[in-house]
């Protein structure tokens, strides 16, 4: 046997290396392109910011109960080795397979997309300018982490401090607007003007932008703190990007108003252009940009571990399950997630809708394996009454029980919009189904 292709995960990341992972999962383009469209379905400032503050407390739910089962069922697979021993093995590859195909690839895709975006925009190229700097960004960071897990991590450590110094510049707009005494742009819709409130739309692109923090926990076999750094990770990870949104969204109301924020395609560039002028603008379409290539590059972290420990408790894709010791790293996993995300990044291309096919694509299947994981709680607490759990998530069950109601209502809601992207993604994970039959399977602690 070769134990550069066949070995484990080592003890090597900290505290901090898992919270980049997990602030840089859920800080992406979201923030600025899914503040609009809530704005837009509230009737005052002070409730869109109460929506935001209850997306980060269930967001923090449900960190809460995943650090619970990534400190007593510590895997390199995160929620897929949870679904695994919750549901046995063909839910777990089902899930595995639509986070390969659909949920981590096409949360790729349209961040590509957002890059491409934006720096189509400096250095155009014509139509498919977008699509071909999707593209190159997406095989870049492919390279980077094969390269290995100590680059791939200290590259997401150094984007992710870009991307905190632009939403904290955002916020800094709002203090000097303030400390200027300009009001709002737009502060008061006209009369009659005022959108009717629809909390359940808003709150299913807030969600969104909060999603990601779970794929923090395949990093759990790989802590060096075994015990309590997972918790740590998913506590100041989500505490620090609940506290970011409200400052930014707070800055966004300061600066154009309600009426501003909810009619604008760019808040933040607005606002920074309002504030300082064109440098500031130049400055925050830098970060969002950045901002694009920290989350992909936490995709491709976490996506390939999960591809990894999938492929390792099967008999059949066991070239897909090897872990190279001396890099740290999946490297098959990591250029089947590649492929599959340039697959991804064509279709948005034939579509010409890139960035809005890939949120209908990934959405619906992305909350309902949520809700299964929130399940998977109450199941391993049942199933594993004396698995040793250095950490318990408080509040039992109501905890627990908020975040899987809270995440069926956001899979009813996404199906509720229902559009051609969904149905793709949901017949992708369909697809899953066929390929369980001829399936064969060993436990991971065999494999």
């Amino acid at each position: 046997m070769n134990d550069s292709k066949h070995g484990k995960p080592r003890r090597q990341l900290s505290v901090w290396h898992a919270v980049s992972v997990c602030v840089g999962m859920v800080i992406g383009a979201g923030i600025f392109s899914t503040t609009p469209i809530a704005a837009a379905n509230v009737s005052t400032s002070g409730g869109l910011l109460l929506a935001w503050a209850f997306g980060g407390a269930m967001s923090l739910a449900g960190a809460l109960c995943f650090a619970e089962m990534a400190a007593a069922f510590p895997d390199a697979g995160g929620d897929y080795y949870f679904l695994y021993k919750a549901y046995g093995p063909r839910l777990g590859f089902l899930f595995a397979w639509s986070r390969f195909a659909v949920i981590h690839t096409g949360s790729m895709a349209m961040l590509a997309y957002v890059f491409g975006d934006y720096l189509g925009q400096v250095i155009p190229l014509g139509a498919h300018g977008s699509a071909i700097f999707a593209a190159l960004i997406v095989i870049l960071l492919v390279g980077v982490n094969l390269a290995g897990i100590r680059f791939g991590i200290h590259t997401q450590v150094a984007l992710m401090s870009i991307v905190l110094v632009g939403l904290v510049s955002v916020a800094a707009a709002g203090a000097w607007i303030s400390v200027l005494g300009l009001p709002p742009a737009h502060p008061a819709y006209p009369p009659g003007a005022a959108p009717a409130t629809h909390i359940g739309t808003a709150l299913v692109f807030i969600f969104l932008a909060y999603g990601g923090w779970s794929d923090a926990a395949t990093l759990s076999a790989e802590m060096r703190d075994g015990e309590r750094g997972i918790k740590r990770a998913l506590l100041l990870g989500m505490s620090t990007v609940t506290v970011l949104y409200l400052a930014v969204n707070w800055a966004l109301l300061r600066g154009l108003g309600l009426a501003g924020l909810s009619s604008t395609d760019a808040p933040a560039a607005e606002l920074m252009l309002r504030a300082f002028g064109r440098p500031g603008q130049l400055l925050i379409v830098t970060v969002v940009a950045l901002t694009s290539i920290t989350v992909l590059n936490a995709l491709l972290i976490a996506g390939a571990r999960t591809t990894y420990a999938a492929a390792r408790d099967t008999v059949t894709l066991q070239h897909l399950g090897r872990w190279h010791v001396v890099r740290g790293t999946p490297p098959a996993a990591i250029l089947a997630i590649g492929a599959v995300a340039l697959a991804l990044v064509g279709f948005g291309a034939y579509t010409r809708q890139g960035f809005a096919t890939m949120v209908d694509y990934l959405s619906p299947v992305y909350w309902f394996f949520l809700a299964l994981s929130g399940g998977a709680f109450f199941i391993l607490r049942r199933r594993y009454p004396r698995v040793r759990r250095p950490y318990h998530a408080p509040f039992y069950p109501l905890l627990p029980l908020a975040f899987v109601l809270g995440s069926v209502y956001v899979f009813y809601s996404s199906l509720a919009h229902v559009k051609v992207g969904a149905v793709t993604g949901v017949v992708v994970m369909l697809v899953g189904v066929l390929l369980l039959l001829p399936m064969r399977f060993v436990t991971p602690e065999e494999s």
